[in-house]
């Protein structure tokens, strides 16, 4: 059974997931990693531009490069959810929704993040019928409509960048004082005819009968206070996938989020973290991939610096680890 304890186990396969078993291979870990969305994301990307070493280039292009670059080196795949992560003695146990059930001395947990909702009447109601959460996705299907996009950050400044490129008008729909994305996409929809801001207004209601025709306002624009369209795009914000995560009794902030370290470590021994799940400030393909590269590199040597006696058979696993750098114990969970 020995051979069959994984070095480390990566838990998620977007950008943090990638840069983590492309670099755990490199160090050459017994590594696998497991993920049913591989690439993440960033693959819903339509154009990155803020990746050190190309200039231009798709979401999905980016994340090909990393899974290819990953799968260069000595690492197994498993394309699969994760249903719970139990911990004995120091040890992990991965458990899939397929009932197959992974041993590992470390983990790395790098889920990521999903699209915050607006719970306001009519979403749910008209989700995928005129409410998305990916311009990249579903932009297409609205040729030469009337579309919003709600949000307003970054993300909603590209994704009312890329709707203009196929809808009539396009309306950024900004609760505070004004959009704060990054300047160079603020001055692209500043330029942009088919792009209007309106700043100060929140969403109330999505409206429409069997499919979305309008958005209720709690202001009114141009003498009401519905705004007639054929999509709403939400772009608030994402929320941390990190409940299996907390159920094994990692910290996280008060928005959910793991709390780590700058070495990518957690509170718990052998349990790390990497990219959008993690309580970093800064968000971004090239942060998720950093962060899984180290998480790596500090699971390499946890696993150098731990003396791990593993089970043969039924018997009972035993695992020496010699605590060096960590105060917490490992939470044993029944």
């Amino acid at each position: 059974m020995q051979n069959n304890i994984y070095d480390t186990i990566i838990i998620g396969a977007g950008c943090a997931g990638l840069g983590a078993a492309m670099y755990a291979g490199r160090l050459k870990m017994k590594t696998l990693m497991i993920g049913d969305n591989i690439g993440g994301t960033i693959t819903f990307t339509d154009v990155v531009e803020n990746y050190p070493g190309f200039i231009r280039l798709t979401g999905q292009e980016l994340a090909d490069n990393l899974r290819k670059h990953a799968e260069d080196y000595n690492m197994e795949k498993a394309e699969a959810k994760v249903a719970r992560i139990k911990i004995d003695h120091g040890c992990f146990f991965v458990e899939t929704n397929e009932n197959k059930i992974y041993e590992t001395k470390t983990i790395i947990f790098a889920t990521g993040t999903e699209w915050r909702k607006l719970n306001i009447p009519g979403e749910k109601e008209f989700a995928n019928k005129g409410v998305h959460y990916c311009a990249l996705c579903d932009g297409a299907i609205y040729q030469n409509k009337i579309v919003a996009v709600v949000g307003g950050g970054d993300s909603a400044a590209k994704e009312s960048l890329l709707l203009s490129q196929y809808a009539s008008n396009v309306y950024v729909l900004v609760r505070g004082d004004k959009l704060r994305g990054e300047p160079i996409n603020n001055e692209r929809v500043s330029k942009n005819e088919k792009i209007e801001v309106i700043t100060n207004v929140s969403a109330k209601e999505i409206i429409g009968d069997k499919i979305a025709k309008g958005v209720v306002l709690d202001r009114q624009i141009n003498r009401s206070a519905t705004l007639k369209l054929d999509a709403v795009f939400v772009a608030i914000g994402h929320i941390a996938l990190s409940q299996l995560a907390k159920d094994a009794g990692v910290k996280t902030n008060g928005k959910g989020e793991i709390i780590i370290d700058k070495e990518s470590k957690t509170n718990i021994p052998g349990f790390f973290a990497a990219g959008d799940v993690t309580d970093t400030a800064f968000k971004q393909a090239i942060t998720g991939v950093s962060e899984g590269v180290t998480a790596a590199y500090s699971a390499y040597t946890y696993v150098n610096e731990n003396e791990f006696i593993c089970p043969v058979g039924n018997e009972d696993l035993i695992i020496k680890i010699e605590k060096k750098k960590y105060e917490a114990k490992p939470k044993r969970l029944k």
